[in-house]
């Protein structure tokens, strides 16, 4: 059984008020008592929903394997049969239970999920009876092609079916409201209705309107995203004109969190694009479920009719469970006084649930010759976490070596996106790293690529590292690029040592998701004299072999004045 937790009114008087910039209000709730967590009243729907999992069948490790409780303490979770485990339970608890994914199941995986172009990660989902979910930005990441095999079903055009001898799809369906294909018709179903405990339970999902910054141009070739809170109206009103007064988000955008309290707090950052989202939608939606960024949060969103509902995210990688009890009138609609919601943690303290178990333990089984390659040694943990400059130890080595994969391309630098970092490289005895530990610093597949920038157009690039939309965003650059910033102003530059002049050219080495302008960073496809190289990964991979031993070069590069 899980530990306890903490069960919250949503409507009592709100502890915190956090007032956006856009005007949009959103309160910390309530707590109404700490409680283990038990049976909801009758007449309750229990909702449960995972978010970003990013086929993360085994536990995961380091920080991102940690939960801070609300006591302030780190607690190990995660781990795709510790979560059924708990989804098991919490359903025993409520028979009139739905479970719902908020997105990004798939994409970025380890390989024990990515060898087999995430089917395992699918399987694992039904089993733990997962109704419906999001499409989340790396759901697209292979394009709507794979994600449309990955929901009905087929062998893989390349590999086959290679996890099993057939592949049927998942049982869920997986919604977006808002991405529309050439001729402007839903590219996924918008909506879909539960029913729990005698009531229909209306399901929209939304995926985030950044989609095309967040994806490759091939992953959403053909596609249109539209604006999140239009879309999901539509959805609503189409559900309500169905008769389904209980209505529900899964919305795979979030806020950013200022690290303070534990699961059930409100500590989000003012003027979020969730909290916005969240506040501005059809006030028949009863609650709001967020994912994306990675954070935990329980907060109260007050819709267009001043009414609050639940806005809640639960971190990622099945370290935490987002809870809601919708209580419902005797007419099918939702009772948002006496609705509750909380957060719960993922422990790994629970009997693993056994078919879970046995399908994690066959992907890494098969998975194993590779997984565990030796491909070389480091001299200790490589970690992505930025230091104060926003360069991390294995972000600045993966520059380097992207720079010695290109070089040949006549590459002089490399710069490469931070989100493309997934995990910290820690290695095991000896300092020994395995091609799976590789794979899941670098799981995206991504291509290589040099092009020619002038100099004033790479100062144009790394000035938008601090005036692209989500911004800061500083990307980890190979060890001979040196340069200051004043404010938001880049100032000198330099390549190994010699100043880089606004009129001179030079060739830059990055990955093909940013020279078609993913984070934001549009100036890359002005770039010329563009050619390949090789998969990210193999760059990496290579590195590692050709440098035993290897320490990471200093973070220090950049001069902040």
């Amino acid at each position: 059984m899980s530990s306890p937790g903490r069960r919250v009114g949503i409507v009592l008087a709100a502890l915190l008020a956090v007032v956006l910039a856009v005007g949009v209000t959103v309160e910390a709730v309530t707590l109404s008592g700490r409680s283990a967590p038990g049976a909801p009243g009758s007449g309750t729907v229990r909702l449960i929903a995972l978010n970003d999992l990013h086929g993360n069948l085994e536990p995961p490790s380091g920080s991102s394997g940690r939960v801070t409780d609300d006591a302030g303490a780190q607690v190990e979770a995660g781990g795709a049969a510790f979560l059924a485990a708990h989804v098991a339970a919490l359903r025993a608890q409520a028979p009139a239970s739905v479970v719902l994914s908020t997105g990004d199941n798939v994409g970025a995986s380890p390989l024990a999920s990515a060898l087999f172009h995430d089917e395992p990660t699918v399987e694992v989902l039904e089993r733990m009876g997962v109704a419906a979910s999001v499409a989340g930005n790396h759901e697209f990441d292979e394009g709507i092609a794979e994600l449309r095999r990955l929901q009905h079903g087929g062998c893989h055009p390349t590999d086959g079916c290679r996890f099993t001898p057939s592949y049927d799809g998942a049982s869920f369906p997986i919604l977006s409201a808002n991405v529309t294909d050439g001729s402007g018709r839903p590219a996924l179903a918008a909506s879909t209705v539960v029913e729990a405990g005698g009531t229909r339970i209306g399901v929209i999902g939304a995926t985030l309107s950044e989609l095309p910054d967040l994806v490759s141009p091939d992953g959403i070739r053909g596609l249109a995203v539209g604006d999140e809170v239009a879309a999901v109206d539509a959805a609503s009103r189409g559900l309500t004109a169905q008769g389904v007064r209980a209505q529900v988000l899964l919305l795979h955008q979030g806020d950013e969190t200022t690290g303070d309290g534990g699961p059930d707090a409100c500590a989000i950052e003012p003027g979020g694009p969730a909290s916005r989202i969240a506040a501005a939608v059809s006030a028949d939606v009863d609650a709001v479920f967020s994912a994306h960024t990675h954070q935990q949060y329980l907060c109260s969103a007050t819709d267009p009719a001043g009414n609050p509902r639940p806005f809640v995210q639960g971190l990622s990688f099945g370290r935490l469970l987002s809870v809601v009890d919708l209580a419902l009138t005797g007419d099918g609609d939702v009772d948002r006084g006496t609705t509750t919601a909380r957060n719960e943690v993922v422990t790994r303290d629970v009997t693993p649930d056994p078919g879970v178990a046995e399908v994690v333990d066959r992907a890494v089984a098969q998975s194993r010759p590779l997984a565990e390659r030796p491909v070389g040694t480091v001299a200790g943990p490589l970690l992505r976490a930025a230091g104060p400059t926003g360069l991390s130890p294995l972000g600045t080595v993966i520059a380097d070596a992207q720079l010695a994969a290109s070089r040949g391309d006549g590459a002089q630098i490399a710069l490469t996106n931070p989100g493309g970092v997934r995990a910290d490289l820690v290695p095991g005895a000896g300092g020994r790293v395995t091609y799976g530990q590789a794979y899941t610093v670098q799981p995206f597949g991504n291509i290589l690529q040099t092009m020619t920038l002038t100099g004033a157009q790479l100062r144009a690039v790394l000035d938008q590292q601090f005036t692209v939309e989500d911004g800061p965003t500083v990307l980890q650059s190979s060890s001979n690029l040196r340069y200051t910033v004043t404010g938001n102003r880049v100032g000198d530059i330099a390549i190994g040592g010699v100043p880089v002049t606004d009129g001179g050219r030079y060739r830059v080495a990055t990955n093909n998701f940013l020279s078609a302008g993913g984070d934001g960073f549009d100036t890359f496809t002005a770039g010329t004299e563009l050619v390949g190289g090789p998969v990210d990964l193999d760059a990496f991979v290579a590195y590692l072999g050709a440098n035993p031993g290897l320490t990471p070069p200093s973070t220090d590069r950049i001069v902040r004045r």
